[in-house]
């Protein structure tokens, strides 16, 4: 779904795969990351308020009704879409090196933040989330506390490997390593390079000697 390519690639190839009776995917995984896809790239294109479960369908190729099968809103739609991204692109490497992990993954976050189709999609999402608090609660443990675990994967690992002491705490820590990211691209809109994100990393790296 994302600018960096990966479900991109995935819709290309459900464009060119076989054809089924019904619509022009089926009922299959190709469908399902077609309608994923669309729904990224009309929010980008024209803001949430202007997508519709109809748009989507149009954009992906697929009948009305195959999108209502699996989604009840346009909502769920981009949630799906945007958790789908998530997974893939910011789940923490591991290179048994905690410098060269946090750097890595804070790379990554920044860049899926603030230079992704998918940083529009979560923009959407947390707005949305401001005045529909089912929604929020939904967003939250969909997304939220998956991400945070996912966070947490390099301190955990350096804690396991004795790199960190056993008494670190690992989620304050957190907090201070992804917190200011966040904070620039859903408060201040300010700049989120290799400069800021190394940054934070050597702040924390300061702060454990």
């Amino acid at each position: 779904m994302g600018s960096t390519g990966t479900a991109a690639e995935r819709s290309t190839d459900a464009e060119n795969g076989p054809r089924h009776h019904g619509n022009r995917h089926g009922r299959s995984e190709q469908a399902r990351l077609a309608v994923l896809e669309a729904a990224d790239g009309l929010l980008v294109e024209k803001g949430f308020a202007a997508v519709t479960m109809e748009g989507i369908a149009t954009r992906a190729g697929v009948a009305k009704q195959t999108v209502y099968r699996w989604w009840s809103t346009k909502t769920e739609v981009l949630l799906d879409a945007f958790l789908t991204d998530a997974a893939e692109e910011l789940t923490p490497p591991d290179h048994g090196d905690l410098d060269r992990d946090l750097r890595d993954h804070l790379r990554r976050l920044a860049d899926f933040l603030g230079g992704s189709d998918p940083g529009a999609v979560l923009k959407a999402l947390i707005a949305q989330a401001q005045h529909d608090p089912v929604f929020a609660g939904h967003f939250r443990a969909r997304y939220l506390d998956e991400q945070r675990r996912r966070d947490r994967l390099p301190l955990e690992r350096a804690v396991a490997r004795g790199q960190l002491p056993a008494d670190l705490d690992i989620a304050t820590e957190t907090d201070q390593l992804v917190g200011p990211l966040y904070y620039r691209v859903l408060v201040t809109d300010g700049p989120i390079g290799r400069d800021f994100t190394d940054a934070i990393v050597n702040a924390f790296v300061r702060r454990q000697r």
